[in-house]
């Protein structure tokens, strides 16, 4: 007698409230799935990944990239609605963009016209931006990772490769597309965060406009070496105004290359901006956070309590509930004009909002006293509170260095150099020169690594590039009593001569 075959348990049984379709793609370790959210009938993309087939690295990759988007609301960003654990696999649920992604979009077309690239870009622009708001570095933007839909809405995808960036601190993970990476990641470089992902915004607008890499070669070694040395040409077809705006973001030296802010207010950025788009990265969060009343009236009429829904939204709760709200909440955005999209009731309000923003942004220019030193607490930062210290100065930064490490040398600090900008210090109150010993000026190494005495003050110096051509150096405290910190800080400032 024939044994009957066993009934195979599908992914329908497992998760019941999705019904899954067509297989967008396969990666290494999993594929994506377009799927129907059935209580709503709406289509969601999900990512079905097997544990198994996941090493600790990867794993962690895929932990940082639900972290992130879990705690991000924004219109250029793909939205998380959930994630289920069945078993040996994760399924990341997530929204889907119709019309794939924009690598495929510049296959097809080519080079894009200035117009329809600008309103890419300055989507891709409002993204990051926000990313960097919230202290995260994408480090993997490429065509590929930025989707598409039926409505010319660019979303930022694929935050597997992205961090936390903590502020006085540095990364140095290699990661990324070697097309895309900026020099300082192909160098083994310490790097900020946001400069690189700049670069790789760079590299994607000169894809847009001339419809191929600007560093491209037979073998990864020639590549690097092009893009170390930021070896590119410009096509004659370029308008002045573009070719400008990408010979500023594809700078070599990172504190020289042009920043987010200074991207924004770029002439060829601001021709035909959308109002929406100029709104600032901050208010687009604050107005993220607002229940929108016709989507949650939607949702309590799909059979959920009032209260159970106010009080999992607010508690930024995982079920289905909130799930069905921000499906609903995405298609109700979908299909409304764009201030809509962005959290405004009118354009009235978003004026409003934007005079508001000048007005602040004004007063803390004002307020910043460039010469002057600071010591605050950053609060705002996702991890431990390190007090710093830091001042700004229109100084070209290799001269501001080299000031610095001169004031260091006088005050009896020894440092290391990690990195073009950034140095280890390490001051011992006590310490004294023979007479007529001066430490060598030439940013080289100076011992700081080896066993320090109870008092001794570690701490990191580096530069950052700052908005309005400004640059800002930045003292931060490893260990040691804070109090002499502060004291090292108080005579590193009287010993500063460029400001």
């Amino acid at each position: 007698m024939e044994r009957p075959a066993k009934k195979k348990k599908s992914s329908q049984m497992l998760m019941p409230q999705y019904f899954l379709e067509k297989t967008l793609g396969i990666g290494a370790f999993g594929k994506v799935k377009l799927a129907r959210h059935i209580p709503t009938g709406l289509k969601v993309a999900i990512k079905i990944l097997n544990l198994q087939k996941l090493n600790a690295s990867n794993a962690e990759k895929v932990r940082r990239e639900v972290k992130i988007l879990a705690a991000f609301s924004h219109p250029h960003i793909v939205r998380l609605y959930e994630v289920i654990e069945i078993r040996s696999k994760v399924y990341v649920v997530m929204e889907y963009m119709d019309s794939g992604d924009l690598f495929c979009h510049i296959t097809v077309r080519g080079r894009i016209k200035d117009d329809e690239a600008r309103y890419i870009f300055q989507q891709i622009i409002s993204g990051v931006d926000f990313c960097h708001l919230n202290m995260v570095a994408h480090r993997d933007l490429k065509p590929e990772n930025l989707l598409l839909d039926s409505n010319g809405t660019v979303k930022l995808a694929d935050f597997g490769l992205s961090n936390m960036m903590v502020d006085g601190h540095f990364l140095k993970t290699t990661c990324g597309s070697p097309e895309y990476a900026a020099p300082e990641i192909i160098s083994n470089q310490l790097y900020a965060g946001p400069e690189v992902d700049v670069w790789s915004c760079g590299v994607v607008l000169y894809a847009l406009l001339c419809g191929r890499l600007p560093f491209e070669a037979e073998n990864l070694s020639y590549l690097c070496s092009k893009i170390k040395s930021g070896i590119y040409t410009l096509p004659g077809h370029l308008s002045i105004e573009a070719k400008d705006l990408i010979s500023r973001i594809l700078v070599v030296d990172p504190v020289a290359r042009i920043t987010i802010p200074e991207i924004r207010q770029h002439p060829w950025f601001c021709l035909h901006l959308p109002w929406f788009l100029s709104v600032h990265a901050e208010e687009i969060k604050e107005r993220s956070k607002l229940i929108n009343k016709d989507t949650f009236e939607e949702t309590v009429g799909c059979g959920f309590s009032h209260n159970f829904l106010m009080e999992s939204l607010q508690n930024k709760l995982q079920n289905e509930a909130t799930v069905t709200y921000y499906l609903l909440l995405d298609k109700r955005l979908r299909a409304s004009s764009p201030f809509i999209r962005y959290g405004f009731n009118n354009e009235k309000e978003i004026e409003t909002a934007k005079r508001h923003l000048r007005k602040s942004t004004s007063t803390n220019f004002n307020n910043s006293m460039q010469q002057q030193m600071r010591v605050s607490p950053r609060s705002n930062l996702p991890c431990q509170r390190n007090w710093t210290i830091g001042l700004q100065t229109l100084t070209h930064p290799h001269k501001l260095m080299l000031d610095a490490l001169s004031a260091l040398q006088r005050l009896n600090v020894s440092w290391k150099r990690i990195g073009c900008y950034n140095m280890k210090c390490r001051w011992l109150p006590n310490f004294s020169r023979t007479p007529g010993h001066r430490l060598p000026l030439d940013m080289n190494s100076i011992p700081v690594d080896e066993p320090s005495p109870q008092n001794a003050v570690k701490f990191e110096m580096q530069l950052y590039k700052a908005p309005e051509n400004r640059y800002l150096l930045d003292l931060q405290r490893v260990s040691g009593p804070p109090l002499l910190f502060l004291e090292i800080c108080a005579s590193f400032l009287s010993q500063i001569r460029v400001l």
